[in-house]
């Protein structure tokens, strides 16, 4: 292990960033567009991959699933659908794909499998926001690697663009989430994660609030939006469009849209976008039910991860470029607080879906020394950390990781 101080030499830093000043050409501009059968490559053997790899077996003519990537042993039991694609192997899964679809939902792996794949040329189609705010920026500048439609900020992206091409202007981007517990308990999770058929530290994450937040940082850096302050606004809701309205006030008082979250219990985990439209439009919007103004709420009341990649999939195809990523220059990080007292020795496997740490959005020049959580993986605490306190670089001694090179070029 080395300093976890993020700090690294001038040069090195011109280095790390000259290499991305590399030109990159889409990629079906150099194979051609008119292929009949795209060879797709996956990373992953979880809920989203399986789900995936289905619908692409049933509804994916075009499309050919040839390798999927996993770390699990081969003799391990899994209920992956396809055990005969399994690879151990980063260079197969890449010579044998045109397209690349990542969602291992593991920042440190998605970094180093990425990075692989786009020095050789694939475009990467991602269903991993962890990935995106942590390290995504980097691999922005280098290629065609974008998020999917299917979780929030994709299904946020197609909305966006679609009341754009309506000549609404956003100015929330809006997540609705139905529960939240910062500190739930293992047994509780153990539960619900057997209940759902998910695994413990996915419904971790979502039950104390820490995916939420990472996606709304994602949505703000890939928008250029904002957050109104740290951990988001979380507005309680009963009639979701007057509240999704109060979120847009607080977006005019503070000039700038924001990407923002309602509680909704026992409402549909979808998504909104509330926009503006221009003053002639007022009456007609009003006779078309979206109410006076001037504040309108378009809502998708759905998202359904897996089964929408392949949307996504089409648009990369088609040409039709990145649908989100983190932007080159993120404004948004997620911090690491801890959720109880961590001494000093206390070893932190993961922190995104475990019981030591949750995450929250907040504005990086707010917090200069911040760890962003997605780093915060096979970490030992060096000194005391307290309930409800931001994790610092000087509080971890971390594992020297790509990911870790990344973040101190891209946040120091």
């Amino acid at each position: 292990m080395h300093s976890p101080i993020p700090e690294t030499s001038a040069s090195a830093k011109q280095d790390l960033m000259r290499s991305l000043s590399r030109p990159f050409p889409p990629y079906f501009e150099k194979t051609g567009a008119h292929q009949k059968q795209y060879r797709i490559g996956l990373i992953g053997t979880g809920f989203i991959a399986s789900g995936f790899s289905r619908m692409l077996q049933r509804h994916g003519r075009d499309l050919k699933l040839t390798s999927v990537l996993t770390r699990r042993a081969r003799d391990e039991k899994n209920n992956f659908p396809f055990p005969e694609q399994l690879t151990h192997s980063i260079a197969e899964i890449i010579d044998n794909s045109d397209i690349i679809i990542e969602c291992s939902g593991d920042v440190l792996h998605a970094t180093d499998v990425i990075h692989q794949a786009m020095l050789a040329g694939k475009p990467v189609i991602t269903m991993n926001s962890e990935f995106h705010v942590t390290t995504g920026s980097y691999f922005a500048r280098m290629g065609m690697v974008t998020e999917a439609e299917g979780d929030q900020p994709g299904c946020l992206a197609a909305l966006r663009e679609e009341a754009e091409m309506m000549g609404f202007k956003p100015v929330v981007y809006g997540n609705m989430k139905g529960f939240l517990n910062h500190t739930p308990l293992p047994e509780e999770m153990s539960y619900w994660s057997s209940k759902q058929g998910i695994s413990i530290e996915q419904t971790t994450s979502f039950t104390d609030g820490t995916k939420i937040q990472i996606e709304q940082a994602f949505v703000a850096n890939a928008f250029g939006a904002t957050i109104t302050k740290q951990g988001l606004e979380g507005l309680p809701a009963t009639d979701v469009d007057k509240t999704a309205i109060e979120l847009a006030q607080k977006a005019a008082a503070a000039g700038s849209a924001i990407s923002d979250y309602i509680l909704a219990p026992g409402k549909a985990p979808g998504v909104f976008v509330v926009c503006t439209h221009v003053e002639e439009e007022a009456p007609a919007l009003n006779y078309l039910k979206l109410g006076g103004g001037p504040y309108y709420v378009l809502m998708k009341n759905y998202h359904l991860c897996q089964y929408e990649i392949l949307k996504t999939v089409r648009r990369v195809i088609n040409g039709g470029g990145v649908l989100l990523n983190n932007s080159e220059s993120p404004t948004i990080s997620v911090v690491g607080i801890a959720k109880a007292d961590l001494p000093v020795g206390t070893k932190i496997t993961r922190a995104i879906g475990g019981f030591q740490v949750r995450g929250e959005a907040a504005r990086i020049q707010d917090v200069p020394r911040h760890v962003p959580i997605g780093l915060i993986q096979n970490a030992v605490v060096t000194r005391p950390i307290h309930a409800g306190q931001i994790i610092e670089f000087d509080d971890l001694d971390l594992p020297e990781t790509m990911a870790l090179d990344i973040a101190r070029a891209l946040y120091s």
